[in-house]
């Protein structure tokens, strides 16, 4: 049996869950509005302000899609009432990140400067401080978009192990290398 699946999801107060006849779970909140399509074979329930999952049978297939959209459903519950934070720094000697609205323009060592277009439904906000890295801050509702982007970001310089130069996320530890000199 799954473990994730068969945890119940706790409604907050303000937020309503409504599932329809299409199994497209509804997810309404402070912060916004969620929608997610769930597998025909999985079915969801509401009972006393509480969301359950179930699945037909042990099949391994089922077994994979109970965790799943429990675990998808909850993501969302949690982004319509707190919302997720996502953000990146960038370390290297030149390295700058500028914001207008949704329009990222990043200066990350290349010839030329990167002109990056956030989706509408996240916010972004850039950060240089004197004696720190400059950083980028996403948030938003949805957390598969706000990772989905943060990964764009930080494949545009990953950072690269030997002098850790790269766009990365905050609190992640680049491994370093030796390098040449080491081997002598």
């Amino acid at each position: 049996m799954s473990r994730i699946g068969k945890q119940p999801i706790t409604i907050p107060a303000g937020v309503t869950i409504t599932v329809n006849n299409d199994n497209i779970v509804t997810v309404k909140g402070p912060k916004g509005e969620l929608k997610q399509a769930i597998d025909r074979d999985i079915t969801a329930e509401i009972k006393d302000n509480q969301l359950t999952f179930s699945r037909p049978t042990d099949q391994i297939r089922h077994r994979a899609m109970h965790g799943l959209y429990r675990a998808l459903v909850a993501n969302m519950v949690k982004g319509v009432t707190d919302g997720y934070e996502r953000k990146l720094e960038l370390v290297g000697v030149g390295f700058k990140a500028a914001n207008t609205g949704n329009v990222l323009d990043l200066a990350l060592g290349y010839s030329h400067n990167i002109i990056f277009e956030v989706p509408s439904e996240l916010k972004v906000a850039t950060a240089q401080e004197k004696g720190q890295n400059p950083t980028i801050t996403l948030n938003g509702i949805d957390r598969q978009l706000i990772g989905q982007v943060a990964a764009k970001l930080r494949s545009l310089r990953k950072p690269e192990p030997y002098k850790g130069k790269g766009v990365r996320y905050s609190g992640e530890v680049v491994r370093k290398k030796a390098g040449k000199a080491a081997g002598k």
